[in-house]
């Protein structure tokens, strides 16, 4: 985790920086020189939205583009193990919906292999002076989450898979409630490590499980990791009425990659897409698939665009 921690770190301080002021005053990242998959990530996916404050200040609410509600209590961050008092800034990023998380090079998946069904996630940082506080924090932070139809949902935390990305269980040192019920319309919950949160269930279904493989041909590059800090061909399969982003990056041959096994619900619909940029150049291949037991597929990446990847990426909503 402490690996996957500072790989972010390291990413999001590449990333475009948002003020904390209105959203007419900050500036559009610049999109004119993507020639990597990495670079689309950075500058056309969901972008940090920074807060500057005094610890002073707290408790204080700040409220997210997407509606999301953060309350941070005084006393929550430390400094090498100490209470830290000062100047220092927030940066959070969200991926509330489908397009988000593939133009963030995110997914739902659950450490085990099982897909979960989001309610939305987001990356939380603090710094001081543009170093990193400590990750653990001295009390919770509370968020307030439209709960868009849901009535329950669980809280997940990033997890480091072998370069890739997953879900697991929070440490939860603070011994804060992973499960909550809806009220009012929105979930209200607390997390105590900065880093990656999720507020997920899993993907409901009765169908049995299988294993889907994807030949990609015509492949530029090779299959990128996490945000692509390595690699630049992205396999995912989408679904149809659910959010739920399922990246396929197990190796299973040359330019062949698997989603986890028994994990992928047979009779269920969806987009399966593969999009890859190199050099410049641009690549894609999408395809509308019902799976199928022990389903093999093919996708043949052909010449495209930027404005045709950023499209077929936002119809996916």
């Amino acid at each position: 985790m402490k690996h996957l921690l500072k790989s972010i770190t390291g990413i999001a301080l590449c990333i475009t920086i948002f003020s904390a002021c209105s959203k007419n005053d900050q500036p559009a990242p610049d999109s004119s020189s993507v020639s990597s998959t990495k670079e689309f990530i950075e500058q056309l996916g969901p972008q940090i939205q920074q807060f500057n404050m005094n610890s002073n200040e707290l408790p204080k609410t700040i409220t997210l583009e997407s509606g999301m509600k953060i309350t941070i209590p005084s006393g929550t961050f430390r400094k090498d193990g100490a209470e830290y008092n000062g100047a220092f800034s927030v940066e959070v990023m969200e991926f509330m919906d489908r397009a988000s998380m593939v133009a963030g090079g995110l997914n739902t998946l659950e450490i085990n292999g099982n897909l979960l069904e989001s309610q939305g996630s987001f990356y939380f940082n603090a710094t001081a002076g543009g170093v990193n506080l400590d990750p653990n924090l001295a009390k919770g932070i509370e968020v307030e989450l439209p709960a868009k139809g849901a009535d329950f949902t669980v809280i997940w935390a990033g997890k480091d898979t072998a370069q890739q990305f997953a879900w697991g269980q929070p440490n939860n040192r603070l011994n804060l409630p992973i499960e909550m019920k809806a009220e009012d319309d929105k979930f209200i919950f607390s997390f105590g490590d900065l880093g990656w949160v999720n507020c997920d269930i899993f993907y409901q279904y009765a169908n049995p499980k299988t294993t889907v493989t994807v030949e990609v041909q015509n492949n530029p590059g090779t299959m990128a990791t996490f945000r692509a800090a390595a690699g630049e061909t992205y396999v995912y399969f989408i679904a149809k009425n659910a959010n739920v982003v399922a990246q396929l990056y197990t190796s299973a041959g040359t330019n062949t990659v698997k989603s986890y096994d028994n994990s992928m619900p047979i009779g269920e619909e969806g987009t399966l897409m593969s999009f890859s940029i190199k050099d410049g150049n641009f690549y894609l291949a999408k395809k509308e698939i019902t799976i199928s037991a022990d389903q093999s597929e093919i996708l043949v990446l052909q010449p495209s665009t930027q404005e045709a990847i950023q499209a077929a990426i936002d119809a996916l909503n």
